[in-house]
């Protein structure tokens, strides 16, 4: 070149542009918000092929449901006969007088029907050693005897197949004192004829 300027020596500056740093900032954080959403897209990926902790969770719920026994409210009452249905023949197997007739009398206060009263027969006069001997025909066994039971609850209960009708002796024996109190003879029968609830399984939603 002429004129006023002129290159001396032997090196030559290098012509370039200028180095523009925006760009390379902008490149920089596009990078880093490119391998942000590649690694979150494979965390999604991960977690719907291998359930995650959302499987873990519902075992949990799952154990958490639990069985349910619950009365019904259809529950009934026991199919026993109440003590007015009932026929009592009372006798009397002990030396003691009177016995048979007092006996009835206060069954028959407690809603008892009384049928026959008096001594009892050769089977059993003088041979029953304990309190007394309930005894009826066999369809009386779940039903009219243990009502009776309940008046006398340190009796034997017997039934006679071959027996015919309803009624239900008491054969009073050698170690009878008095009936059950009537108190404690009205609980019983309470007991006795109570609603027996019936369970229900039942389970609960998850």
């Amino acid at each position: 070149m002429g004129g006023q300027y002129r290159i001396t020596g032997d090196k030559y500056p290098r012509m370039r542009p200028p180095r523009r740093r925006g760009r390379l900032v902008v490149v920089a954080v596009a990078s880093v918000a490119v391998l942000g959403v590649v690694g979150w897209g494979t965390l999604q990926l991960i977690d719907v092929f291998t359930g995650g902790g959302k499987e873990a969770a519902a075992a949990g719920t799952k154990a958490s449901c639990s069985t349910k026994v619950s009365p019904s409210a259809g529950a009934t009452a026991h199919a026993v006969p109440k003590p007015a249905q009932i026929t009592v023949n009372v006798f009397n197997a002990t030396p003691r007088s009177g016995l048979a007739k007092q006996t009835a009398d206060e069954l028959k206060k407690r809603g008892f029907r009384i049928g026959e009263v008096g001594n009892a027969s050769k089977e059993y006069d003088k041979k029953v050693a304990g309190t007394g001997i309930l005894l009826g025909p066999a369809s009386s066994l779940n039903t009219s005897l243990p009502v009776l039971a309940t008046q006398l609850g340190t009796a034997e209960r017997r039934t006679d197949a071959a027996r015919k009708g309803d009624a239900v002796d008491l054969v009073i024996g050698t170690g009878f004192k008095a009936l059950t109190a009537k108190a404690d003879a009205d609980k019983a029968l309470a007991g006795l004829t109570a609603p027996e609830p019936s369970s229900t399984t039942s389970k609960s939603s998850c």
